[in-house]
């Protein structure tokens, strides 16, 4: 008997956690709209359990409601929560740039500053959503730098709360312009090890992030003006 084979239901299992979540942010799932479990099965080629189980996570961190023998229902975030959740993150982010100074090797900044400048690219060719997803990965990238498990699962979870609402804001050029600006003065903090500096970057950054939300969201979190 072979003990040292790799499972593989795991894999399947985080996959579908992430399609899922990935089309709550994108706002392809509208909130208070109902799961469609068939057609998402149908769609993944996968069975209603493991994707029931991919929903329990998604409503550990808020982003469906679970509903008795009704399924489950995309979640609605209120500009209540987002103003109540966004200083809680900037704290964790201000956290999590001074513990990654001290614990993040030449290797871990190098593959951030990489993402960094493929961030620019897209900034440059004004392709929206990679930028975003690069901003993301830095973000990412610091907080699992900081090395504090505690600190990544409660950031992980607030941080998908708001992601639908960051995901679907059409910054404008003039925010979209200020955030490149704080992103390039964060790199530089990280380049020096300068941990203060970079933790209270990264929480102005997050600050700044929920003015510009709160200007382009309505009290039920949905955008004043949607995208085009």
């Amino acid at each position: 008997m072979n003990l040292t084979s790799s499972i593989q239901r795991p894999t399947l299992h985080e996959e579908l956690v992430e399609r899922l979540r990935n089309l709550v942010i994108e706002d392809i799932l509208k909130p208070d709209e109902k799961v469609p479990e068939k057609e998402l099965c149908e769609s993944f080629g996968v069975s209603r359990t493991p994707l029931r189980e991919a929903l329990k996570v998604l409503a550990s961190e808020g982003l469906v409601v679970l509903q008795a023998n009704r399924g489950a229902r995309i979640a609605r975030v209120t500009r209540e929560e987002l103003e109540n959740t966004f200083p809680v993150l900037a704290a964790l982010e201000q956290l999590a740039g001074e513990l990654a100074c001290a614990h993040l090797d030449d290797e871990g900044i190098s593959k951030i500053e990489e993402r960094h400048a493929e961030m620019l690219a897209a900034y440059k060719a004004q392709d929206r959503k990679a930028y975003f997803q690069a901003n993301q990965d830095i973000h990412n990238a610091l907080i699992s730098g900081a090395q504090n498990d505690v600190l990544k699962a409660h950031h992980r979870r607030l941080a998908a709360r708001v992601s639908r609402a960051r995901f679907m804001v059409n910054l404008s050029d003039e925010r979209w312009s200020e955030a490149i600006s704080e992103h390039k003065q964060m790199m530089m903090r990280l380049r020096c090890r300068d941990a203060v500096g970079l933790g209270q970057l990264m929480k102005t950054h997050m600050t700044n992030k929920l003015a510009a939300h709160v200007k382009a969201l309505g009290s039920d979190g949905e955008p004043r003006q949607k995208q085009t």
